[in-house]
C-alpha cells in the first residue's frame, strides 16, 4: 500500500535548509497495521505528510496503492491528537464533513444524505457513541470527541488511515479503551493503518510492525514484527514477552537519543 524509497526532505529554514528526513525507506503492506516511533523531532509527522501528499520529497519517491504521490491522497483518512471538531456542528454533521468535500461523495451528497447519515449512525454505534449524533462537541468528553474524530476519518471508507498521536491527550484508561475500539474497527474493515505515536505500549499492542526512526534527520533504522496473536486483549500488555518488546523499543530510542548530541557536535566541527 505504501512505499517510500530513499526519501529525503529539506524544509526552508530562517538560516538555510533544515533536513527533516534523509534517505528514508519504508514499506507497508495492504491491510497492515504499522506503527512509527522515535524521539521527538525525528520526522514522524513529516513522514505522514509525505504519504498523504501534503508535502513533496526533495529526493526519492513516494507511492500509495501502486501510484506515485503527486498531490493530496484521496483514499486516505486522517486523525490527529486534537479532535478538531467544529463546535457549531453536531457530531453527525462533523462526521459528514468529508463527504461534503471529497469526490465522488460531494456531487451526490444531497441525493444520498440519508444513506450517509445511516453510515454515520453505524460508525457511532461501533465506537460506543450510539445516540450522540445530535450532540455538539462541547457536550462530549475528550475521549468521546476523539471517538467522533475517528468516525470522521473513516466515514468515506478510506483504504488508508493515518493517525498522528490520536490518543496522546487522553487519560490512561480512556486511551486503552480507544485502543480496543480502533483494534475492533480495523479487524472488521481491514484498511491499512500507519500510527505515529510516542507510546511504545500503544505501538506494541496495536501494530503488526513497529518502525523505529533515528534522530533528525530521520530515517527508519529498525523494523520489528509484532508476533502476538490476534485478536489481542489488554491482558497481553502484562505478559513478559510484551514488556520485553516495549523495553527493547525503549532502549533503541534511548540509544538513538544518545547519538543525537554526537551528531550535532560532528556537524559543528
Amino acid at each position: 500500500m505504501i512505499s517510500l524509497e530513499n526519501v529525503s526532505l529539506a524544509y526552508k529554514g530562517r538560516t538555510g535548509p533544515v533536513l527533516a528526513l534523509d534517505g528514508t525507506s519504508l514499506n507497508v503492506g495492504r491491510g497492515e497495521f504499522a506503527a512509527v516511533v522515535g524521539p521527538s523531532g525525528c520526522g514522524k509527522s513529516t513522514l505522514m505528510k509525505l504519504v498523504t501528499g501534503l508535502v513533496m520529497p526533495t529526493t526519492g519517491s513516494v507511492s500509495v496503492a501502486d501510484a506515485p504521490v503527486r498531490g493530496p491522497v484521496k483514499l486516505a483518512g486522517m486523525a490527529f491528537q486534537n479532535a478538531n471538531l467544529l463546535p457549531w456542528r453536531t457530531v453527525t454533521e462533523n462526521i459528514l464533513l468529508p463527504l461534503e468535500i471529497v469526490e465522488p461523495y460531494r456531487s451526490r451528497f444531497r441525493a444520498s444524505k440519508g444513506d450517509y447519515i445511516a453510515r454515520v449512525e453505524e460508525l457511532l454505534a461501533t465506537v460506543g457513541l450510539a445516540g450522540f449524533g445530535d450532540r455538539f462537541p462541547w457536550e462530549l468528553s475528550g475521549g468521546m470527541q476523539q471517538r467522533a474524530s475517528l468516525c470522521r476519518s473513516l466515514i468515506h471508507e478510506p483504504a488508508l488511515l493515518m493517525l498522528d498521536e490520536p490518543f496522546a491527550a487522553l487519560d490512561a484508561f480512556t486511551r486503552e479503551e480507544l485502543w480496543c475500539v480502533l483494534r475492533d474497527v480495523w479487524q472488521r474493515l481491514k484498511f491499512t493503518v500507519v500510527l505515529v505515536t510516542h507510546d511504545l505500549r500503544e505501538a506494541a499492542f496495536l501494530a503488526d510492525t513497529v518502525h523505529v526512526m533515528s534522530a533528525r534527520p530521520g530515517r527508519v533504522i529498525e523494523s520489528r514484527d509484532v508476533s502476538f496473536p490476534r485478536p489481542r486483549d489488554l491482558d497481553v500488555c502484562y505478559e513478559k514477552s510484551f514488556t520485553d518488546l516495549v523495553h527493547q523499543l525503549r532502549n533503541k530510542i534511548a540509544e538513538v537519543r544518545k547519538a543525537e548530541p554526537r551528531k550535532a557536535e560532528a556537524a559543528k566541527a
